[in-house]
């Protein structure tokens, strides 16, 4: 099978890392360097090597001889790896290139090769370390929240969290036999008791502060409170050591306590906003105790600042959870305990609560949750409570809340990033025409070229009219004429385009070409020459 030219050149601007590796190869490669790579690559998650590209910036195809008969080095990698590898051929004119695309491997099971499980290590392969072996065989890990607790009894669960429980699934349900039945067939229809023995996930959410002592101390949540971040002891610390649905609400109580508001003007009203938002420090400390690793002797930390909040939790994501990922993939790490919550409808079960804090940072044009500090040990979000732009807060009121209600998770992203004017992933481009055809943003330019800012309603709202029209950019016929006077002023030798660039610093490259083009077609311009050295002269071409 062979790769096209434009798929080759993808991977070429790519940055390398532990999913992509190059390889000269240009005479050769050895066959057991390539088992082993491919393996780390699987243990990686999956990925691609690629024979016959130079391993510097800037890469380079340079060809590569090796493994001319592809189909024998494939069985041969599936005979060693036991993975389906794929292995294609692209034909560049600087010579053959060789790509072998290796799957991941299976949940919960590392790829070793000689009695040796290889991962990538920068551009070097090394031994796994244990704990990143650990992690792999945790995946396929039975439910530790749904196994039983050999030591504990029905009397190790607080009879005022069992009520708790009751009252809210009710509330949820509103199924009044929920009401009536007894503690015993209430948590065993919950899962919470099997066969009269009691699961973990019965000790974290109802259990009380003996039995969590006894049998599982690190189910704890240690709220602080710390005016500002000056080592030493906390102003105020609270080590909640009890069954979980015992103490929410009185945790949020504690935070709100020092919860202060600020404001900002809407025409003649005043609003206020928490500096905290509840609705997302409550889905952050639902993640942190239905996600956390249980088996990790760590407790969850709730660090509370006059101006940000910080929530750790041990154990860092789940397999399959990334920060790329984090707003579509789901991955409960412990099941029991998030089924429990679903029916006290304290979350989704479809998972979105990671969303709703993403959505509400934007909302109340805060910095999105920051998780810069996480790794494979622990998992650290930190909700900044500052609102950073009261313009913005002032456009999404004025755009209406019900409007605002509809957008997506990722609408309010691509907003937030155009109002940060920060690059637009790819996998949000979609969104771009729906917001477009609401009102809210803009687009100037065409294709690859296109540029996107808040509409002009934003900006005559704030009355900021010129400061619209400085990003917007001159008009079309404005900047063909700029760009034919320094055509015109400089007929001699001709206009370059990196100097074309320089008289509109506003547009992309590709917008500037765009209207040279069309100046083109319209017979006011003719360039002279090829790619970079080409120039531009005034007049159709006829008169050069």
């Amino acid at each position: 099978m062979n790769v096209s030219i434009a798929q080759l050149e993808c991977w070429l601007k790519a940055d390398e890392d532990e999913h992509l590796e190059f390889k000269e190869a240009r005479t050769g490669f050895h066959f057991e360097s390539l088992v082993e790579y491919c393996a780390a690559l699987a243990n990686e998650g999956g990925g691609r090597i690629i024979l016959g590209v130079t391993d510097r910036r800037p890469l380079r195809v340079v060809g590569s001889q090796a493994f001319a008969e592809l189909g024998r080095t494939k069985a041969g990698l599936v005979d060693r790896l036991h993975l389906r590898i794929e292995a294609w051929e692209a034909h560049h004119p600087n010579g053959r290139v060789v790509v072998f695309d290796v799957p991941s491997r299976p949940i919960g099971m590392p790829v070793a090769y000689k009695g040796a499980y290889k991962m990538r290590a920068g551009e070097s392969l090394v031994d796994m370390t244990p704990d990143m072996l650990k992690r792999i065989f945790d995946e396929s890990a039975p439910d530790y929240s749904a196994e039983i607790c050999a030591e504990a009894a029905l009397a190790d669960l607080a009879p005022e969290a069992i009520q708790r429980l009751r009252e809210m699934w009710h509330h949820r349900s509103g199924n009044d036999r929920l009401l009536t039945l007894s503690d015993e067939q209430l948590l065993a229809d919950a899962e919470l008791v099997v066969g009269g023995r009691v699961t973990y996930a019965a000790l974290i959410l109802l259990g009380t502060h003996r039995a969590l002592g006894q049998h599982l101390a690190q189910a704890e949540v240690v709220f602080e409170y710390r005016p500002n971040d000056a080592t030493g002891l906390a102003a105020d610390r609270e080590d909640l050591r009890q069954g979980f649905l015992t103490y929410l609400d009185d945790l949020w109580n504690r935070i709100n306590l020092r919860n202060d508001r600020q404001s900002y003007q809407l025409r003649f009203v005043r609003y206020d906003v928490p500096t905290f938002n509840e609705a997302a420090v409550r889905e952050a400390i639902l993640n942190a105790v239905s996600h956390r690793d249980y088996r990790h002797p760590g407790s969850v930390f709730v660090r509370q600042y006059p101006r940000r909040i910080e929530i750790v939790s041990p154990g860092g994501f789940p397999s399959g959870i990334t920060l790329d990922n984090l707003l579509r993939a789901q991955f409960p790490r412990n099941r029991r305990i998030a089924e429990v919550l679903v029916k006290c409808g304290l979350v989704e079960r479809a998972g979105q609560g990671m969303n709703r804090i993403f959505e509400a940072q934007i909302k109340e044009s805060k910095a999105r949750p920051d998780f810069s500090h996480t790794d494979a040990y622990q998992v650290w979000l930190t909700l900044y409570g500052e609102i950073q732009d009261e313009d913005f807060l002032r456009f999404l009121e004025r755009i209406g809340r019900e409007q605002v209600a509809a957008f997506s998770t990722e609408d309010l992203l691509l907003l937030d990033l155009i109002h940060r004017e920060q690059r637009i992933p790819d996998d949000l481009r979609a969104r771009l025409p729906y917001l477009v055809s609401q009102g809210v943003i803009e687009a100037s330019g065409r294709g690859h070229g296109s540029r996107y800012m808040l509409s002009r309603r934003f900006y005559d709202f704030m009355r900021q009219r010129g400061v619209y029209t400085r990003r917007r950019g001159l008009d079309r016929e404005t900047n063909k004429a700029l760009l034919l006077k320094h055509i015109e002023d400089n007929r001699a030798k001709g206009g370059p385009l990196e100097e074309l660039n320089q008289v509109l610093p506003s547009l992309s490259r590709h917008q500037v070409q765009w209207l040279l083009r069309t100046m083109k077609a319209e017979g006011q311009i003719h360039n002279r020459g090829q790619t970079r050295t080409s120039r531009w002269y005034p007049g159709p071409e006829s008169v050069a």
